[in-house]
C-alpha cells in the first residue's frame, strides 16, 4: 500500500479540518499550463499509463539523467513499458523530491492505484493503469474534468492557430480553455530561428509594422477568450528608448550579427511595449524570472528546447525591474502583473518591491506568483508563504498553477493546498493568529480559487 495517508502533509487536527473542509474540494483555476489545446479538441482515448505519465514529462527525464539512466530509457527508442518500469525503478529511491509524491499521488488520484512505486511493483502498476485506461476510455476531457477545473489557460504564441478554441467551446466540456498571448519568440531576437517565427506574422518591415501585428493578433487572441499573458525572460533588462530598439529590429531583418547587449536592448523595450498593450487591454502579464535556458548545447541540438535542460539564473534583476514597473505608472500603462520568480534569494527584494506598486485597481493587482518549476517542492513553497505573508498579504494571493504539459499534474494543486493549510494550522496552534476556523478557512477557499476568478475576470 501507499504511504500516502489522508493526513499526508497535515501535521494537525486543524491543518486536517482545514484541508477537508475548505480546500479539497474546491474547484481548480488553472491559469498558467502547457497543455496542447489541440490534444484537448481531438479527446482521443489515451492507449497506455506511458502517454499520459511520461511522454513529454521533462521533470521526469531529469530525474532518471540524474540517476545515470541512458537517454535510450528517456526519450530514445526504447518501449513505452521499459521507459515506464525504469521511471519507476528510479522513482523508489528519490526520497524528497517532490515527483516522488506527485507520482504516487496521480496513480492514486487518477487510476485508483495504491501500490507503492518501485522496481518490484513497477510492472504490476502498469498492467493495473493500462487495464483502467483500457476498460474506462481515458481521455484530456475525462482527466481535466476528474481534476474539478473549472477554467485554464493554455500559452500559446502570437502565431498559433486560434480556431481551436473555438471548436473546444462547441464541445461544451464541463471546463472552459482560452489562450494565453505569448510573444517570446518573437522577443528572442538573438535565436537562429528566430526570421522564420516572425514570418509566420505576415511581411513585417520595421518595428512599428511589428507593433502593429502584435496589437492586432492581442485582439484577435482577446475575440478566443484571452485574459492572460506570458513573458518568460532570464533576465528583466533595461528599458531603451524606442530607436535602439528599432536598429537592433533593423539589423536582425538585414541578417548583421546581434550581439548579447542587442539582444538586452530589443528584449527590455518590447517587454516594456508588451505591458504597455496589455494595460490598455485589460489583459494579466504573468512575468516569469530567472530560468537560464538550454545550458546544455549538445543536448539542445539533439532534442531542443524544454527537455530538461534548463536551470536557475543567478541574475539579480530588481532594479530594471523597479524602473520598469515605475515608467509604466508614471504612464498609466501598468497592468496587473502577476511575477514568477525562480531565484528563491529574490523572493523578498520582489515582494517588497510589488508592495510599492499596488492600488484599488485589483485586490493584490501586483500579485508574487506560486512557487514555480524547480520551487514547486514542499521547501520551495513553504519559503514562497514565509515571504509572502511577511512582506504582503496572504488573502490576496491568486494561488497555485499547473505550469506542465501533463494532464495528470492537477494533483499539484492539492499537493499545494496541503502545504498552505499545514502552514496556517501551525501558526494557529502555535497562537500566532487568530483561531477562527470559519474566517481562516474562507482565506484557504479564496486563494484555491475564488482569488484568481475575481482576479481575471472570468
Amino acid at each position: 500500500m501507499s504511504y500516502i495517508k489522508n493526513n499526508f502533509l497535515l501535521e494537525t487536527g486543524t491543518a486536517e479540518k482545514l484541508y477537508n473542509v475548505y480546500a479539497k474540494d474546491a474547484p481548480i483555476f488553472d491559469y498558467h499550463c502547457h497543455l496542447s489545446e489541440r490534444q484537448i479538441l481531438e479527446n482521443k482515448p489515451f492507449g497506455n499509463i506511458y502517454e499520459i505519465w511520461l511522454a513529454g514529462d521533462h521533470y521526469k527525464w531529469r530525474l532518471m539523467r540524474n540517476y545515470g539512466i541512458s537517454e535510450e530509457y528517456i526519450t530514445g527508442n526504447k518501449s513505452a513499458e521499459e521507459k515506464f518500469i525504469t521511471y519507476c525503478s528510479v522513482l523508489g529511491t528519490a526520497f524528497g523530491n517532490p515527483l516522488y509524491h506527485w507520482s504516487q499521488v496521480e496513480l492514486k488520484e487518477f487510476f485508483g492505484c495504491e501500490t507503492e512505486i518501485n522496481a518490484n511493483n513497477a510492472e504490476e502498476i502498469w498492467n493495473f493503469c493500462n487495464a483502467y485506461i483500457k476498460n474506462n476510455r481515458v481521455t484530456p476531457q475525462s482527466l481535466i474534468e476528474k481534476s474539478n477545473v473549472t477554467n485554464l489557460f493554455t500559452t500559446n504564441e502570437v502565431f498559433d492557430d486560434l480556431s481551436v478554441f473555438g471548436k473546444i467551446a462547441e464541445k461544451n466540456y464541463g471546463f472552459k480553455v482560452a489562450p494565453a498571448f505569448r510573444a517570446d519568440k518573437i522577443m528572442n531576437v538573438e535565436a537562429e530561428l528566430y526570421k522564420e517565427y516572425l514570418g509566420r506574422l505576415g511581411e513585417i518591415k520595421d518595428l512599428g509594422a511589428l507593433e502593429k501585428i502584435l496589437e492586432k493578433r492581442l485582439k484577435e487572441f482577446i475575440s478566443a477568450g484571452c485574459k492572460a499573458s506570458d513573458i518568460s525572460v532570464q533576465s528583466v533588462y533595461k528599458v531603451p528608448d524606442r530607436r535602439s530598439a528599432s536598429e537592433v529590429f533593423e539589423k536582425r531583418l538585414n541578417g548583421a550579427e546581434i550581439t548579447e547587449e542587442d539582444a538586452k536592448i530589443f528584449k527590455g523595450y518590447l517587454t516594456y511595449f508588451l505591458m504597455k498593450l496589455y494595460a490598455e487591454y485589460g489583459v494579466v502579464t504573468e512575468l516569469h524570472i530567472g530560468a537560464m535556458r538550454n545550458n546544455n548545447t549538445s543536448a539542445f541540438k539533439k532534442l531542443g528546447a524544454d527537455t530538461g535542460y534548463d536551470s536557475v539564473a543567478e541574475d539579480t534583476c530588481v532594479n530594471n525591474l523597479s524602473r520598469l514597473f515605475d515608467r509604466l505608472e508614471t504612464e498609466n500603462a501598468l497592468p496587473k502583473t502577476i511575477v514568477f520568480n525562480l531565484n528563491p534569494k529574490m523572493n523578498i527584494e520582489i515582494t517588497a518591491l510589488l508592495g510599492c506598486f499596488q492600488s484599488d485597481a485589483a485586490k493584490g493587482k501586483m500579485q508574487y506568483g506560486p512557487a514555480w518549476w524547480f520551487l514547486d517542492n514542499k521547501a520551495g513553497m513553504e519559503k514562497h508563504l514565509q515571504d509572502l505573508t511577511a512582506t504582503g498579504h496572504i488573502a490576496s494571493f491568486t494561488g497555485m498553477l499547473t505550469d506542465s504539459r501533463s494532464f495528470l499534474s492537477y494533483p499539484r494543486h492539492h499537493y499545494f493546498r496541503r502545504i498552505l493549510c499545514n502552514y496556517l494550522a501551525n501558526l494557529m496552534e502555535k497562537g500566532e493568529m487568530t483561531a477562527d476556523l470559519n474566517l481562516v478557512g474562507s482565506v484557504v477557499r479564496d486563494i484555491c480559487y475564488g482569488n484568481a476568478v475575481k482576479y481575471f475576470g472570468v
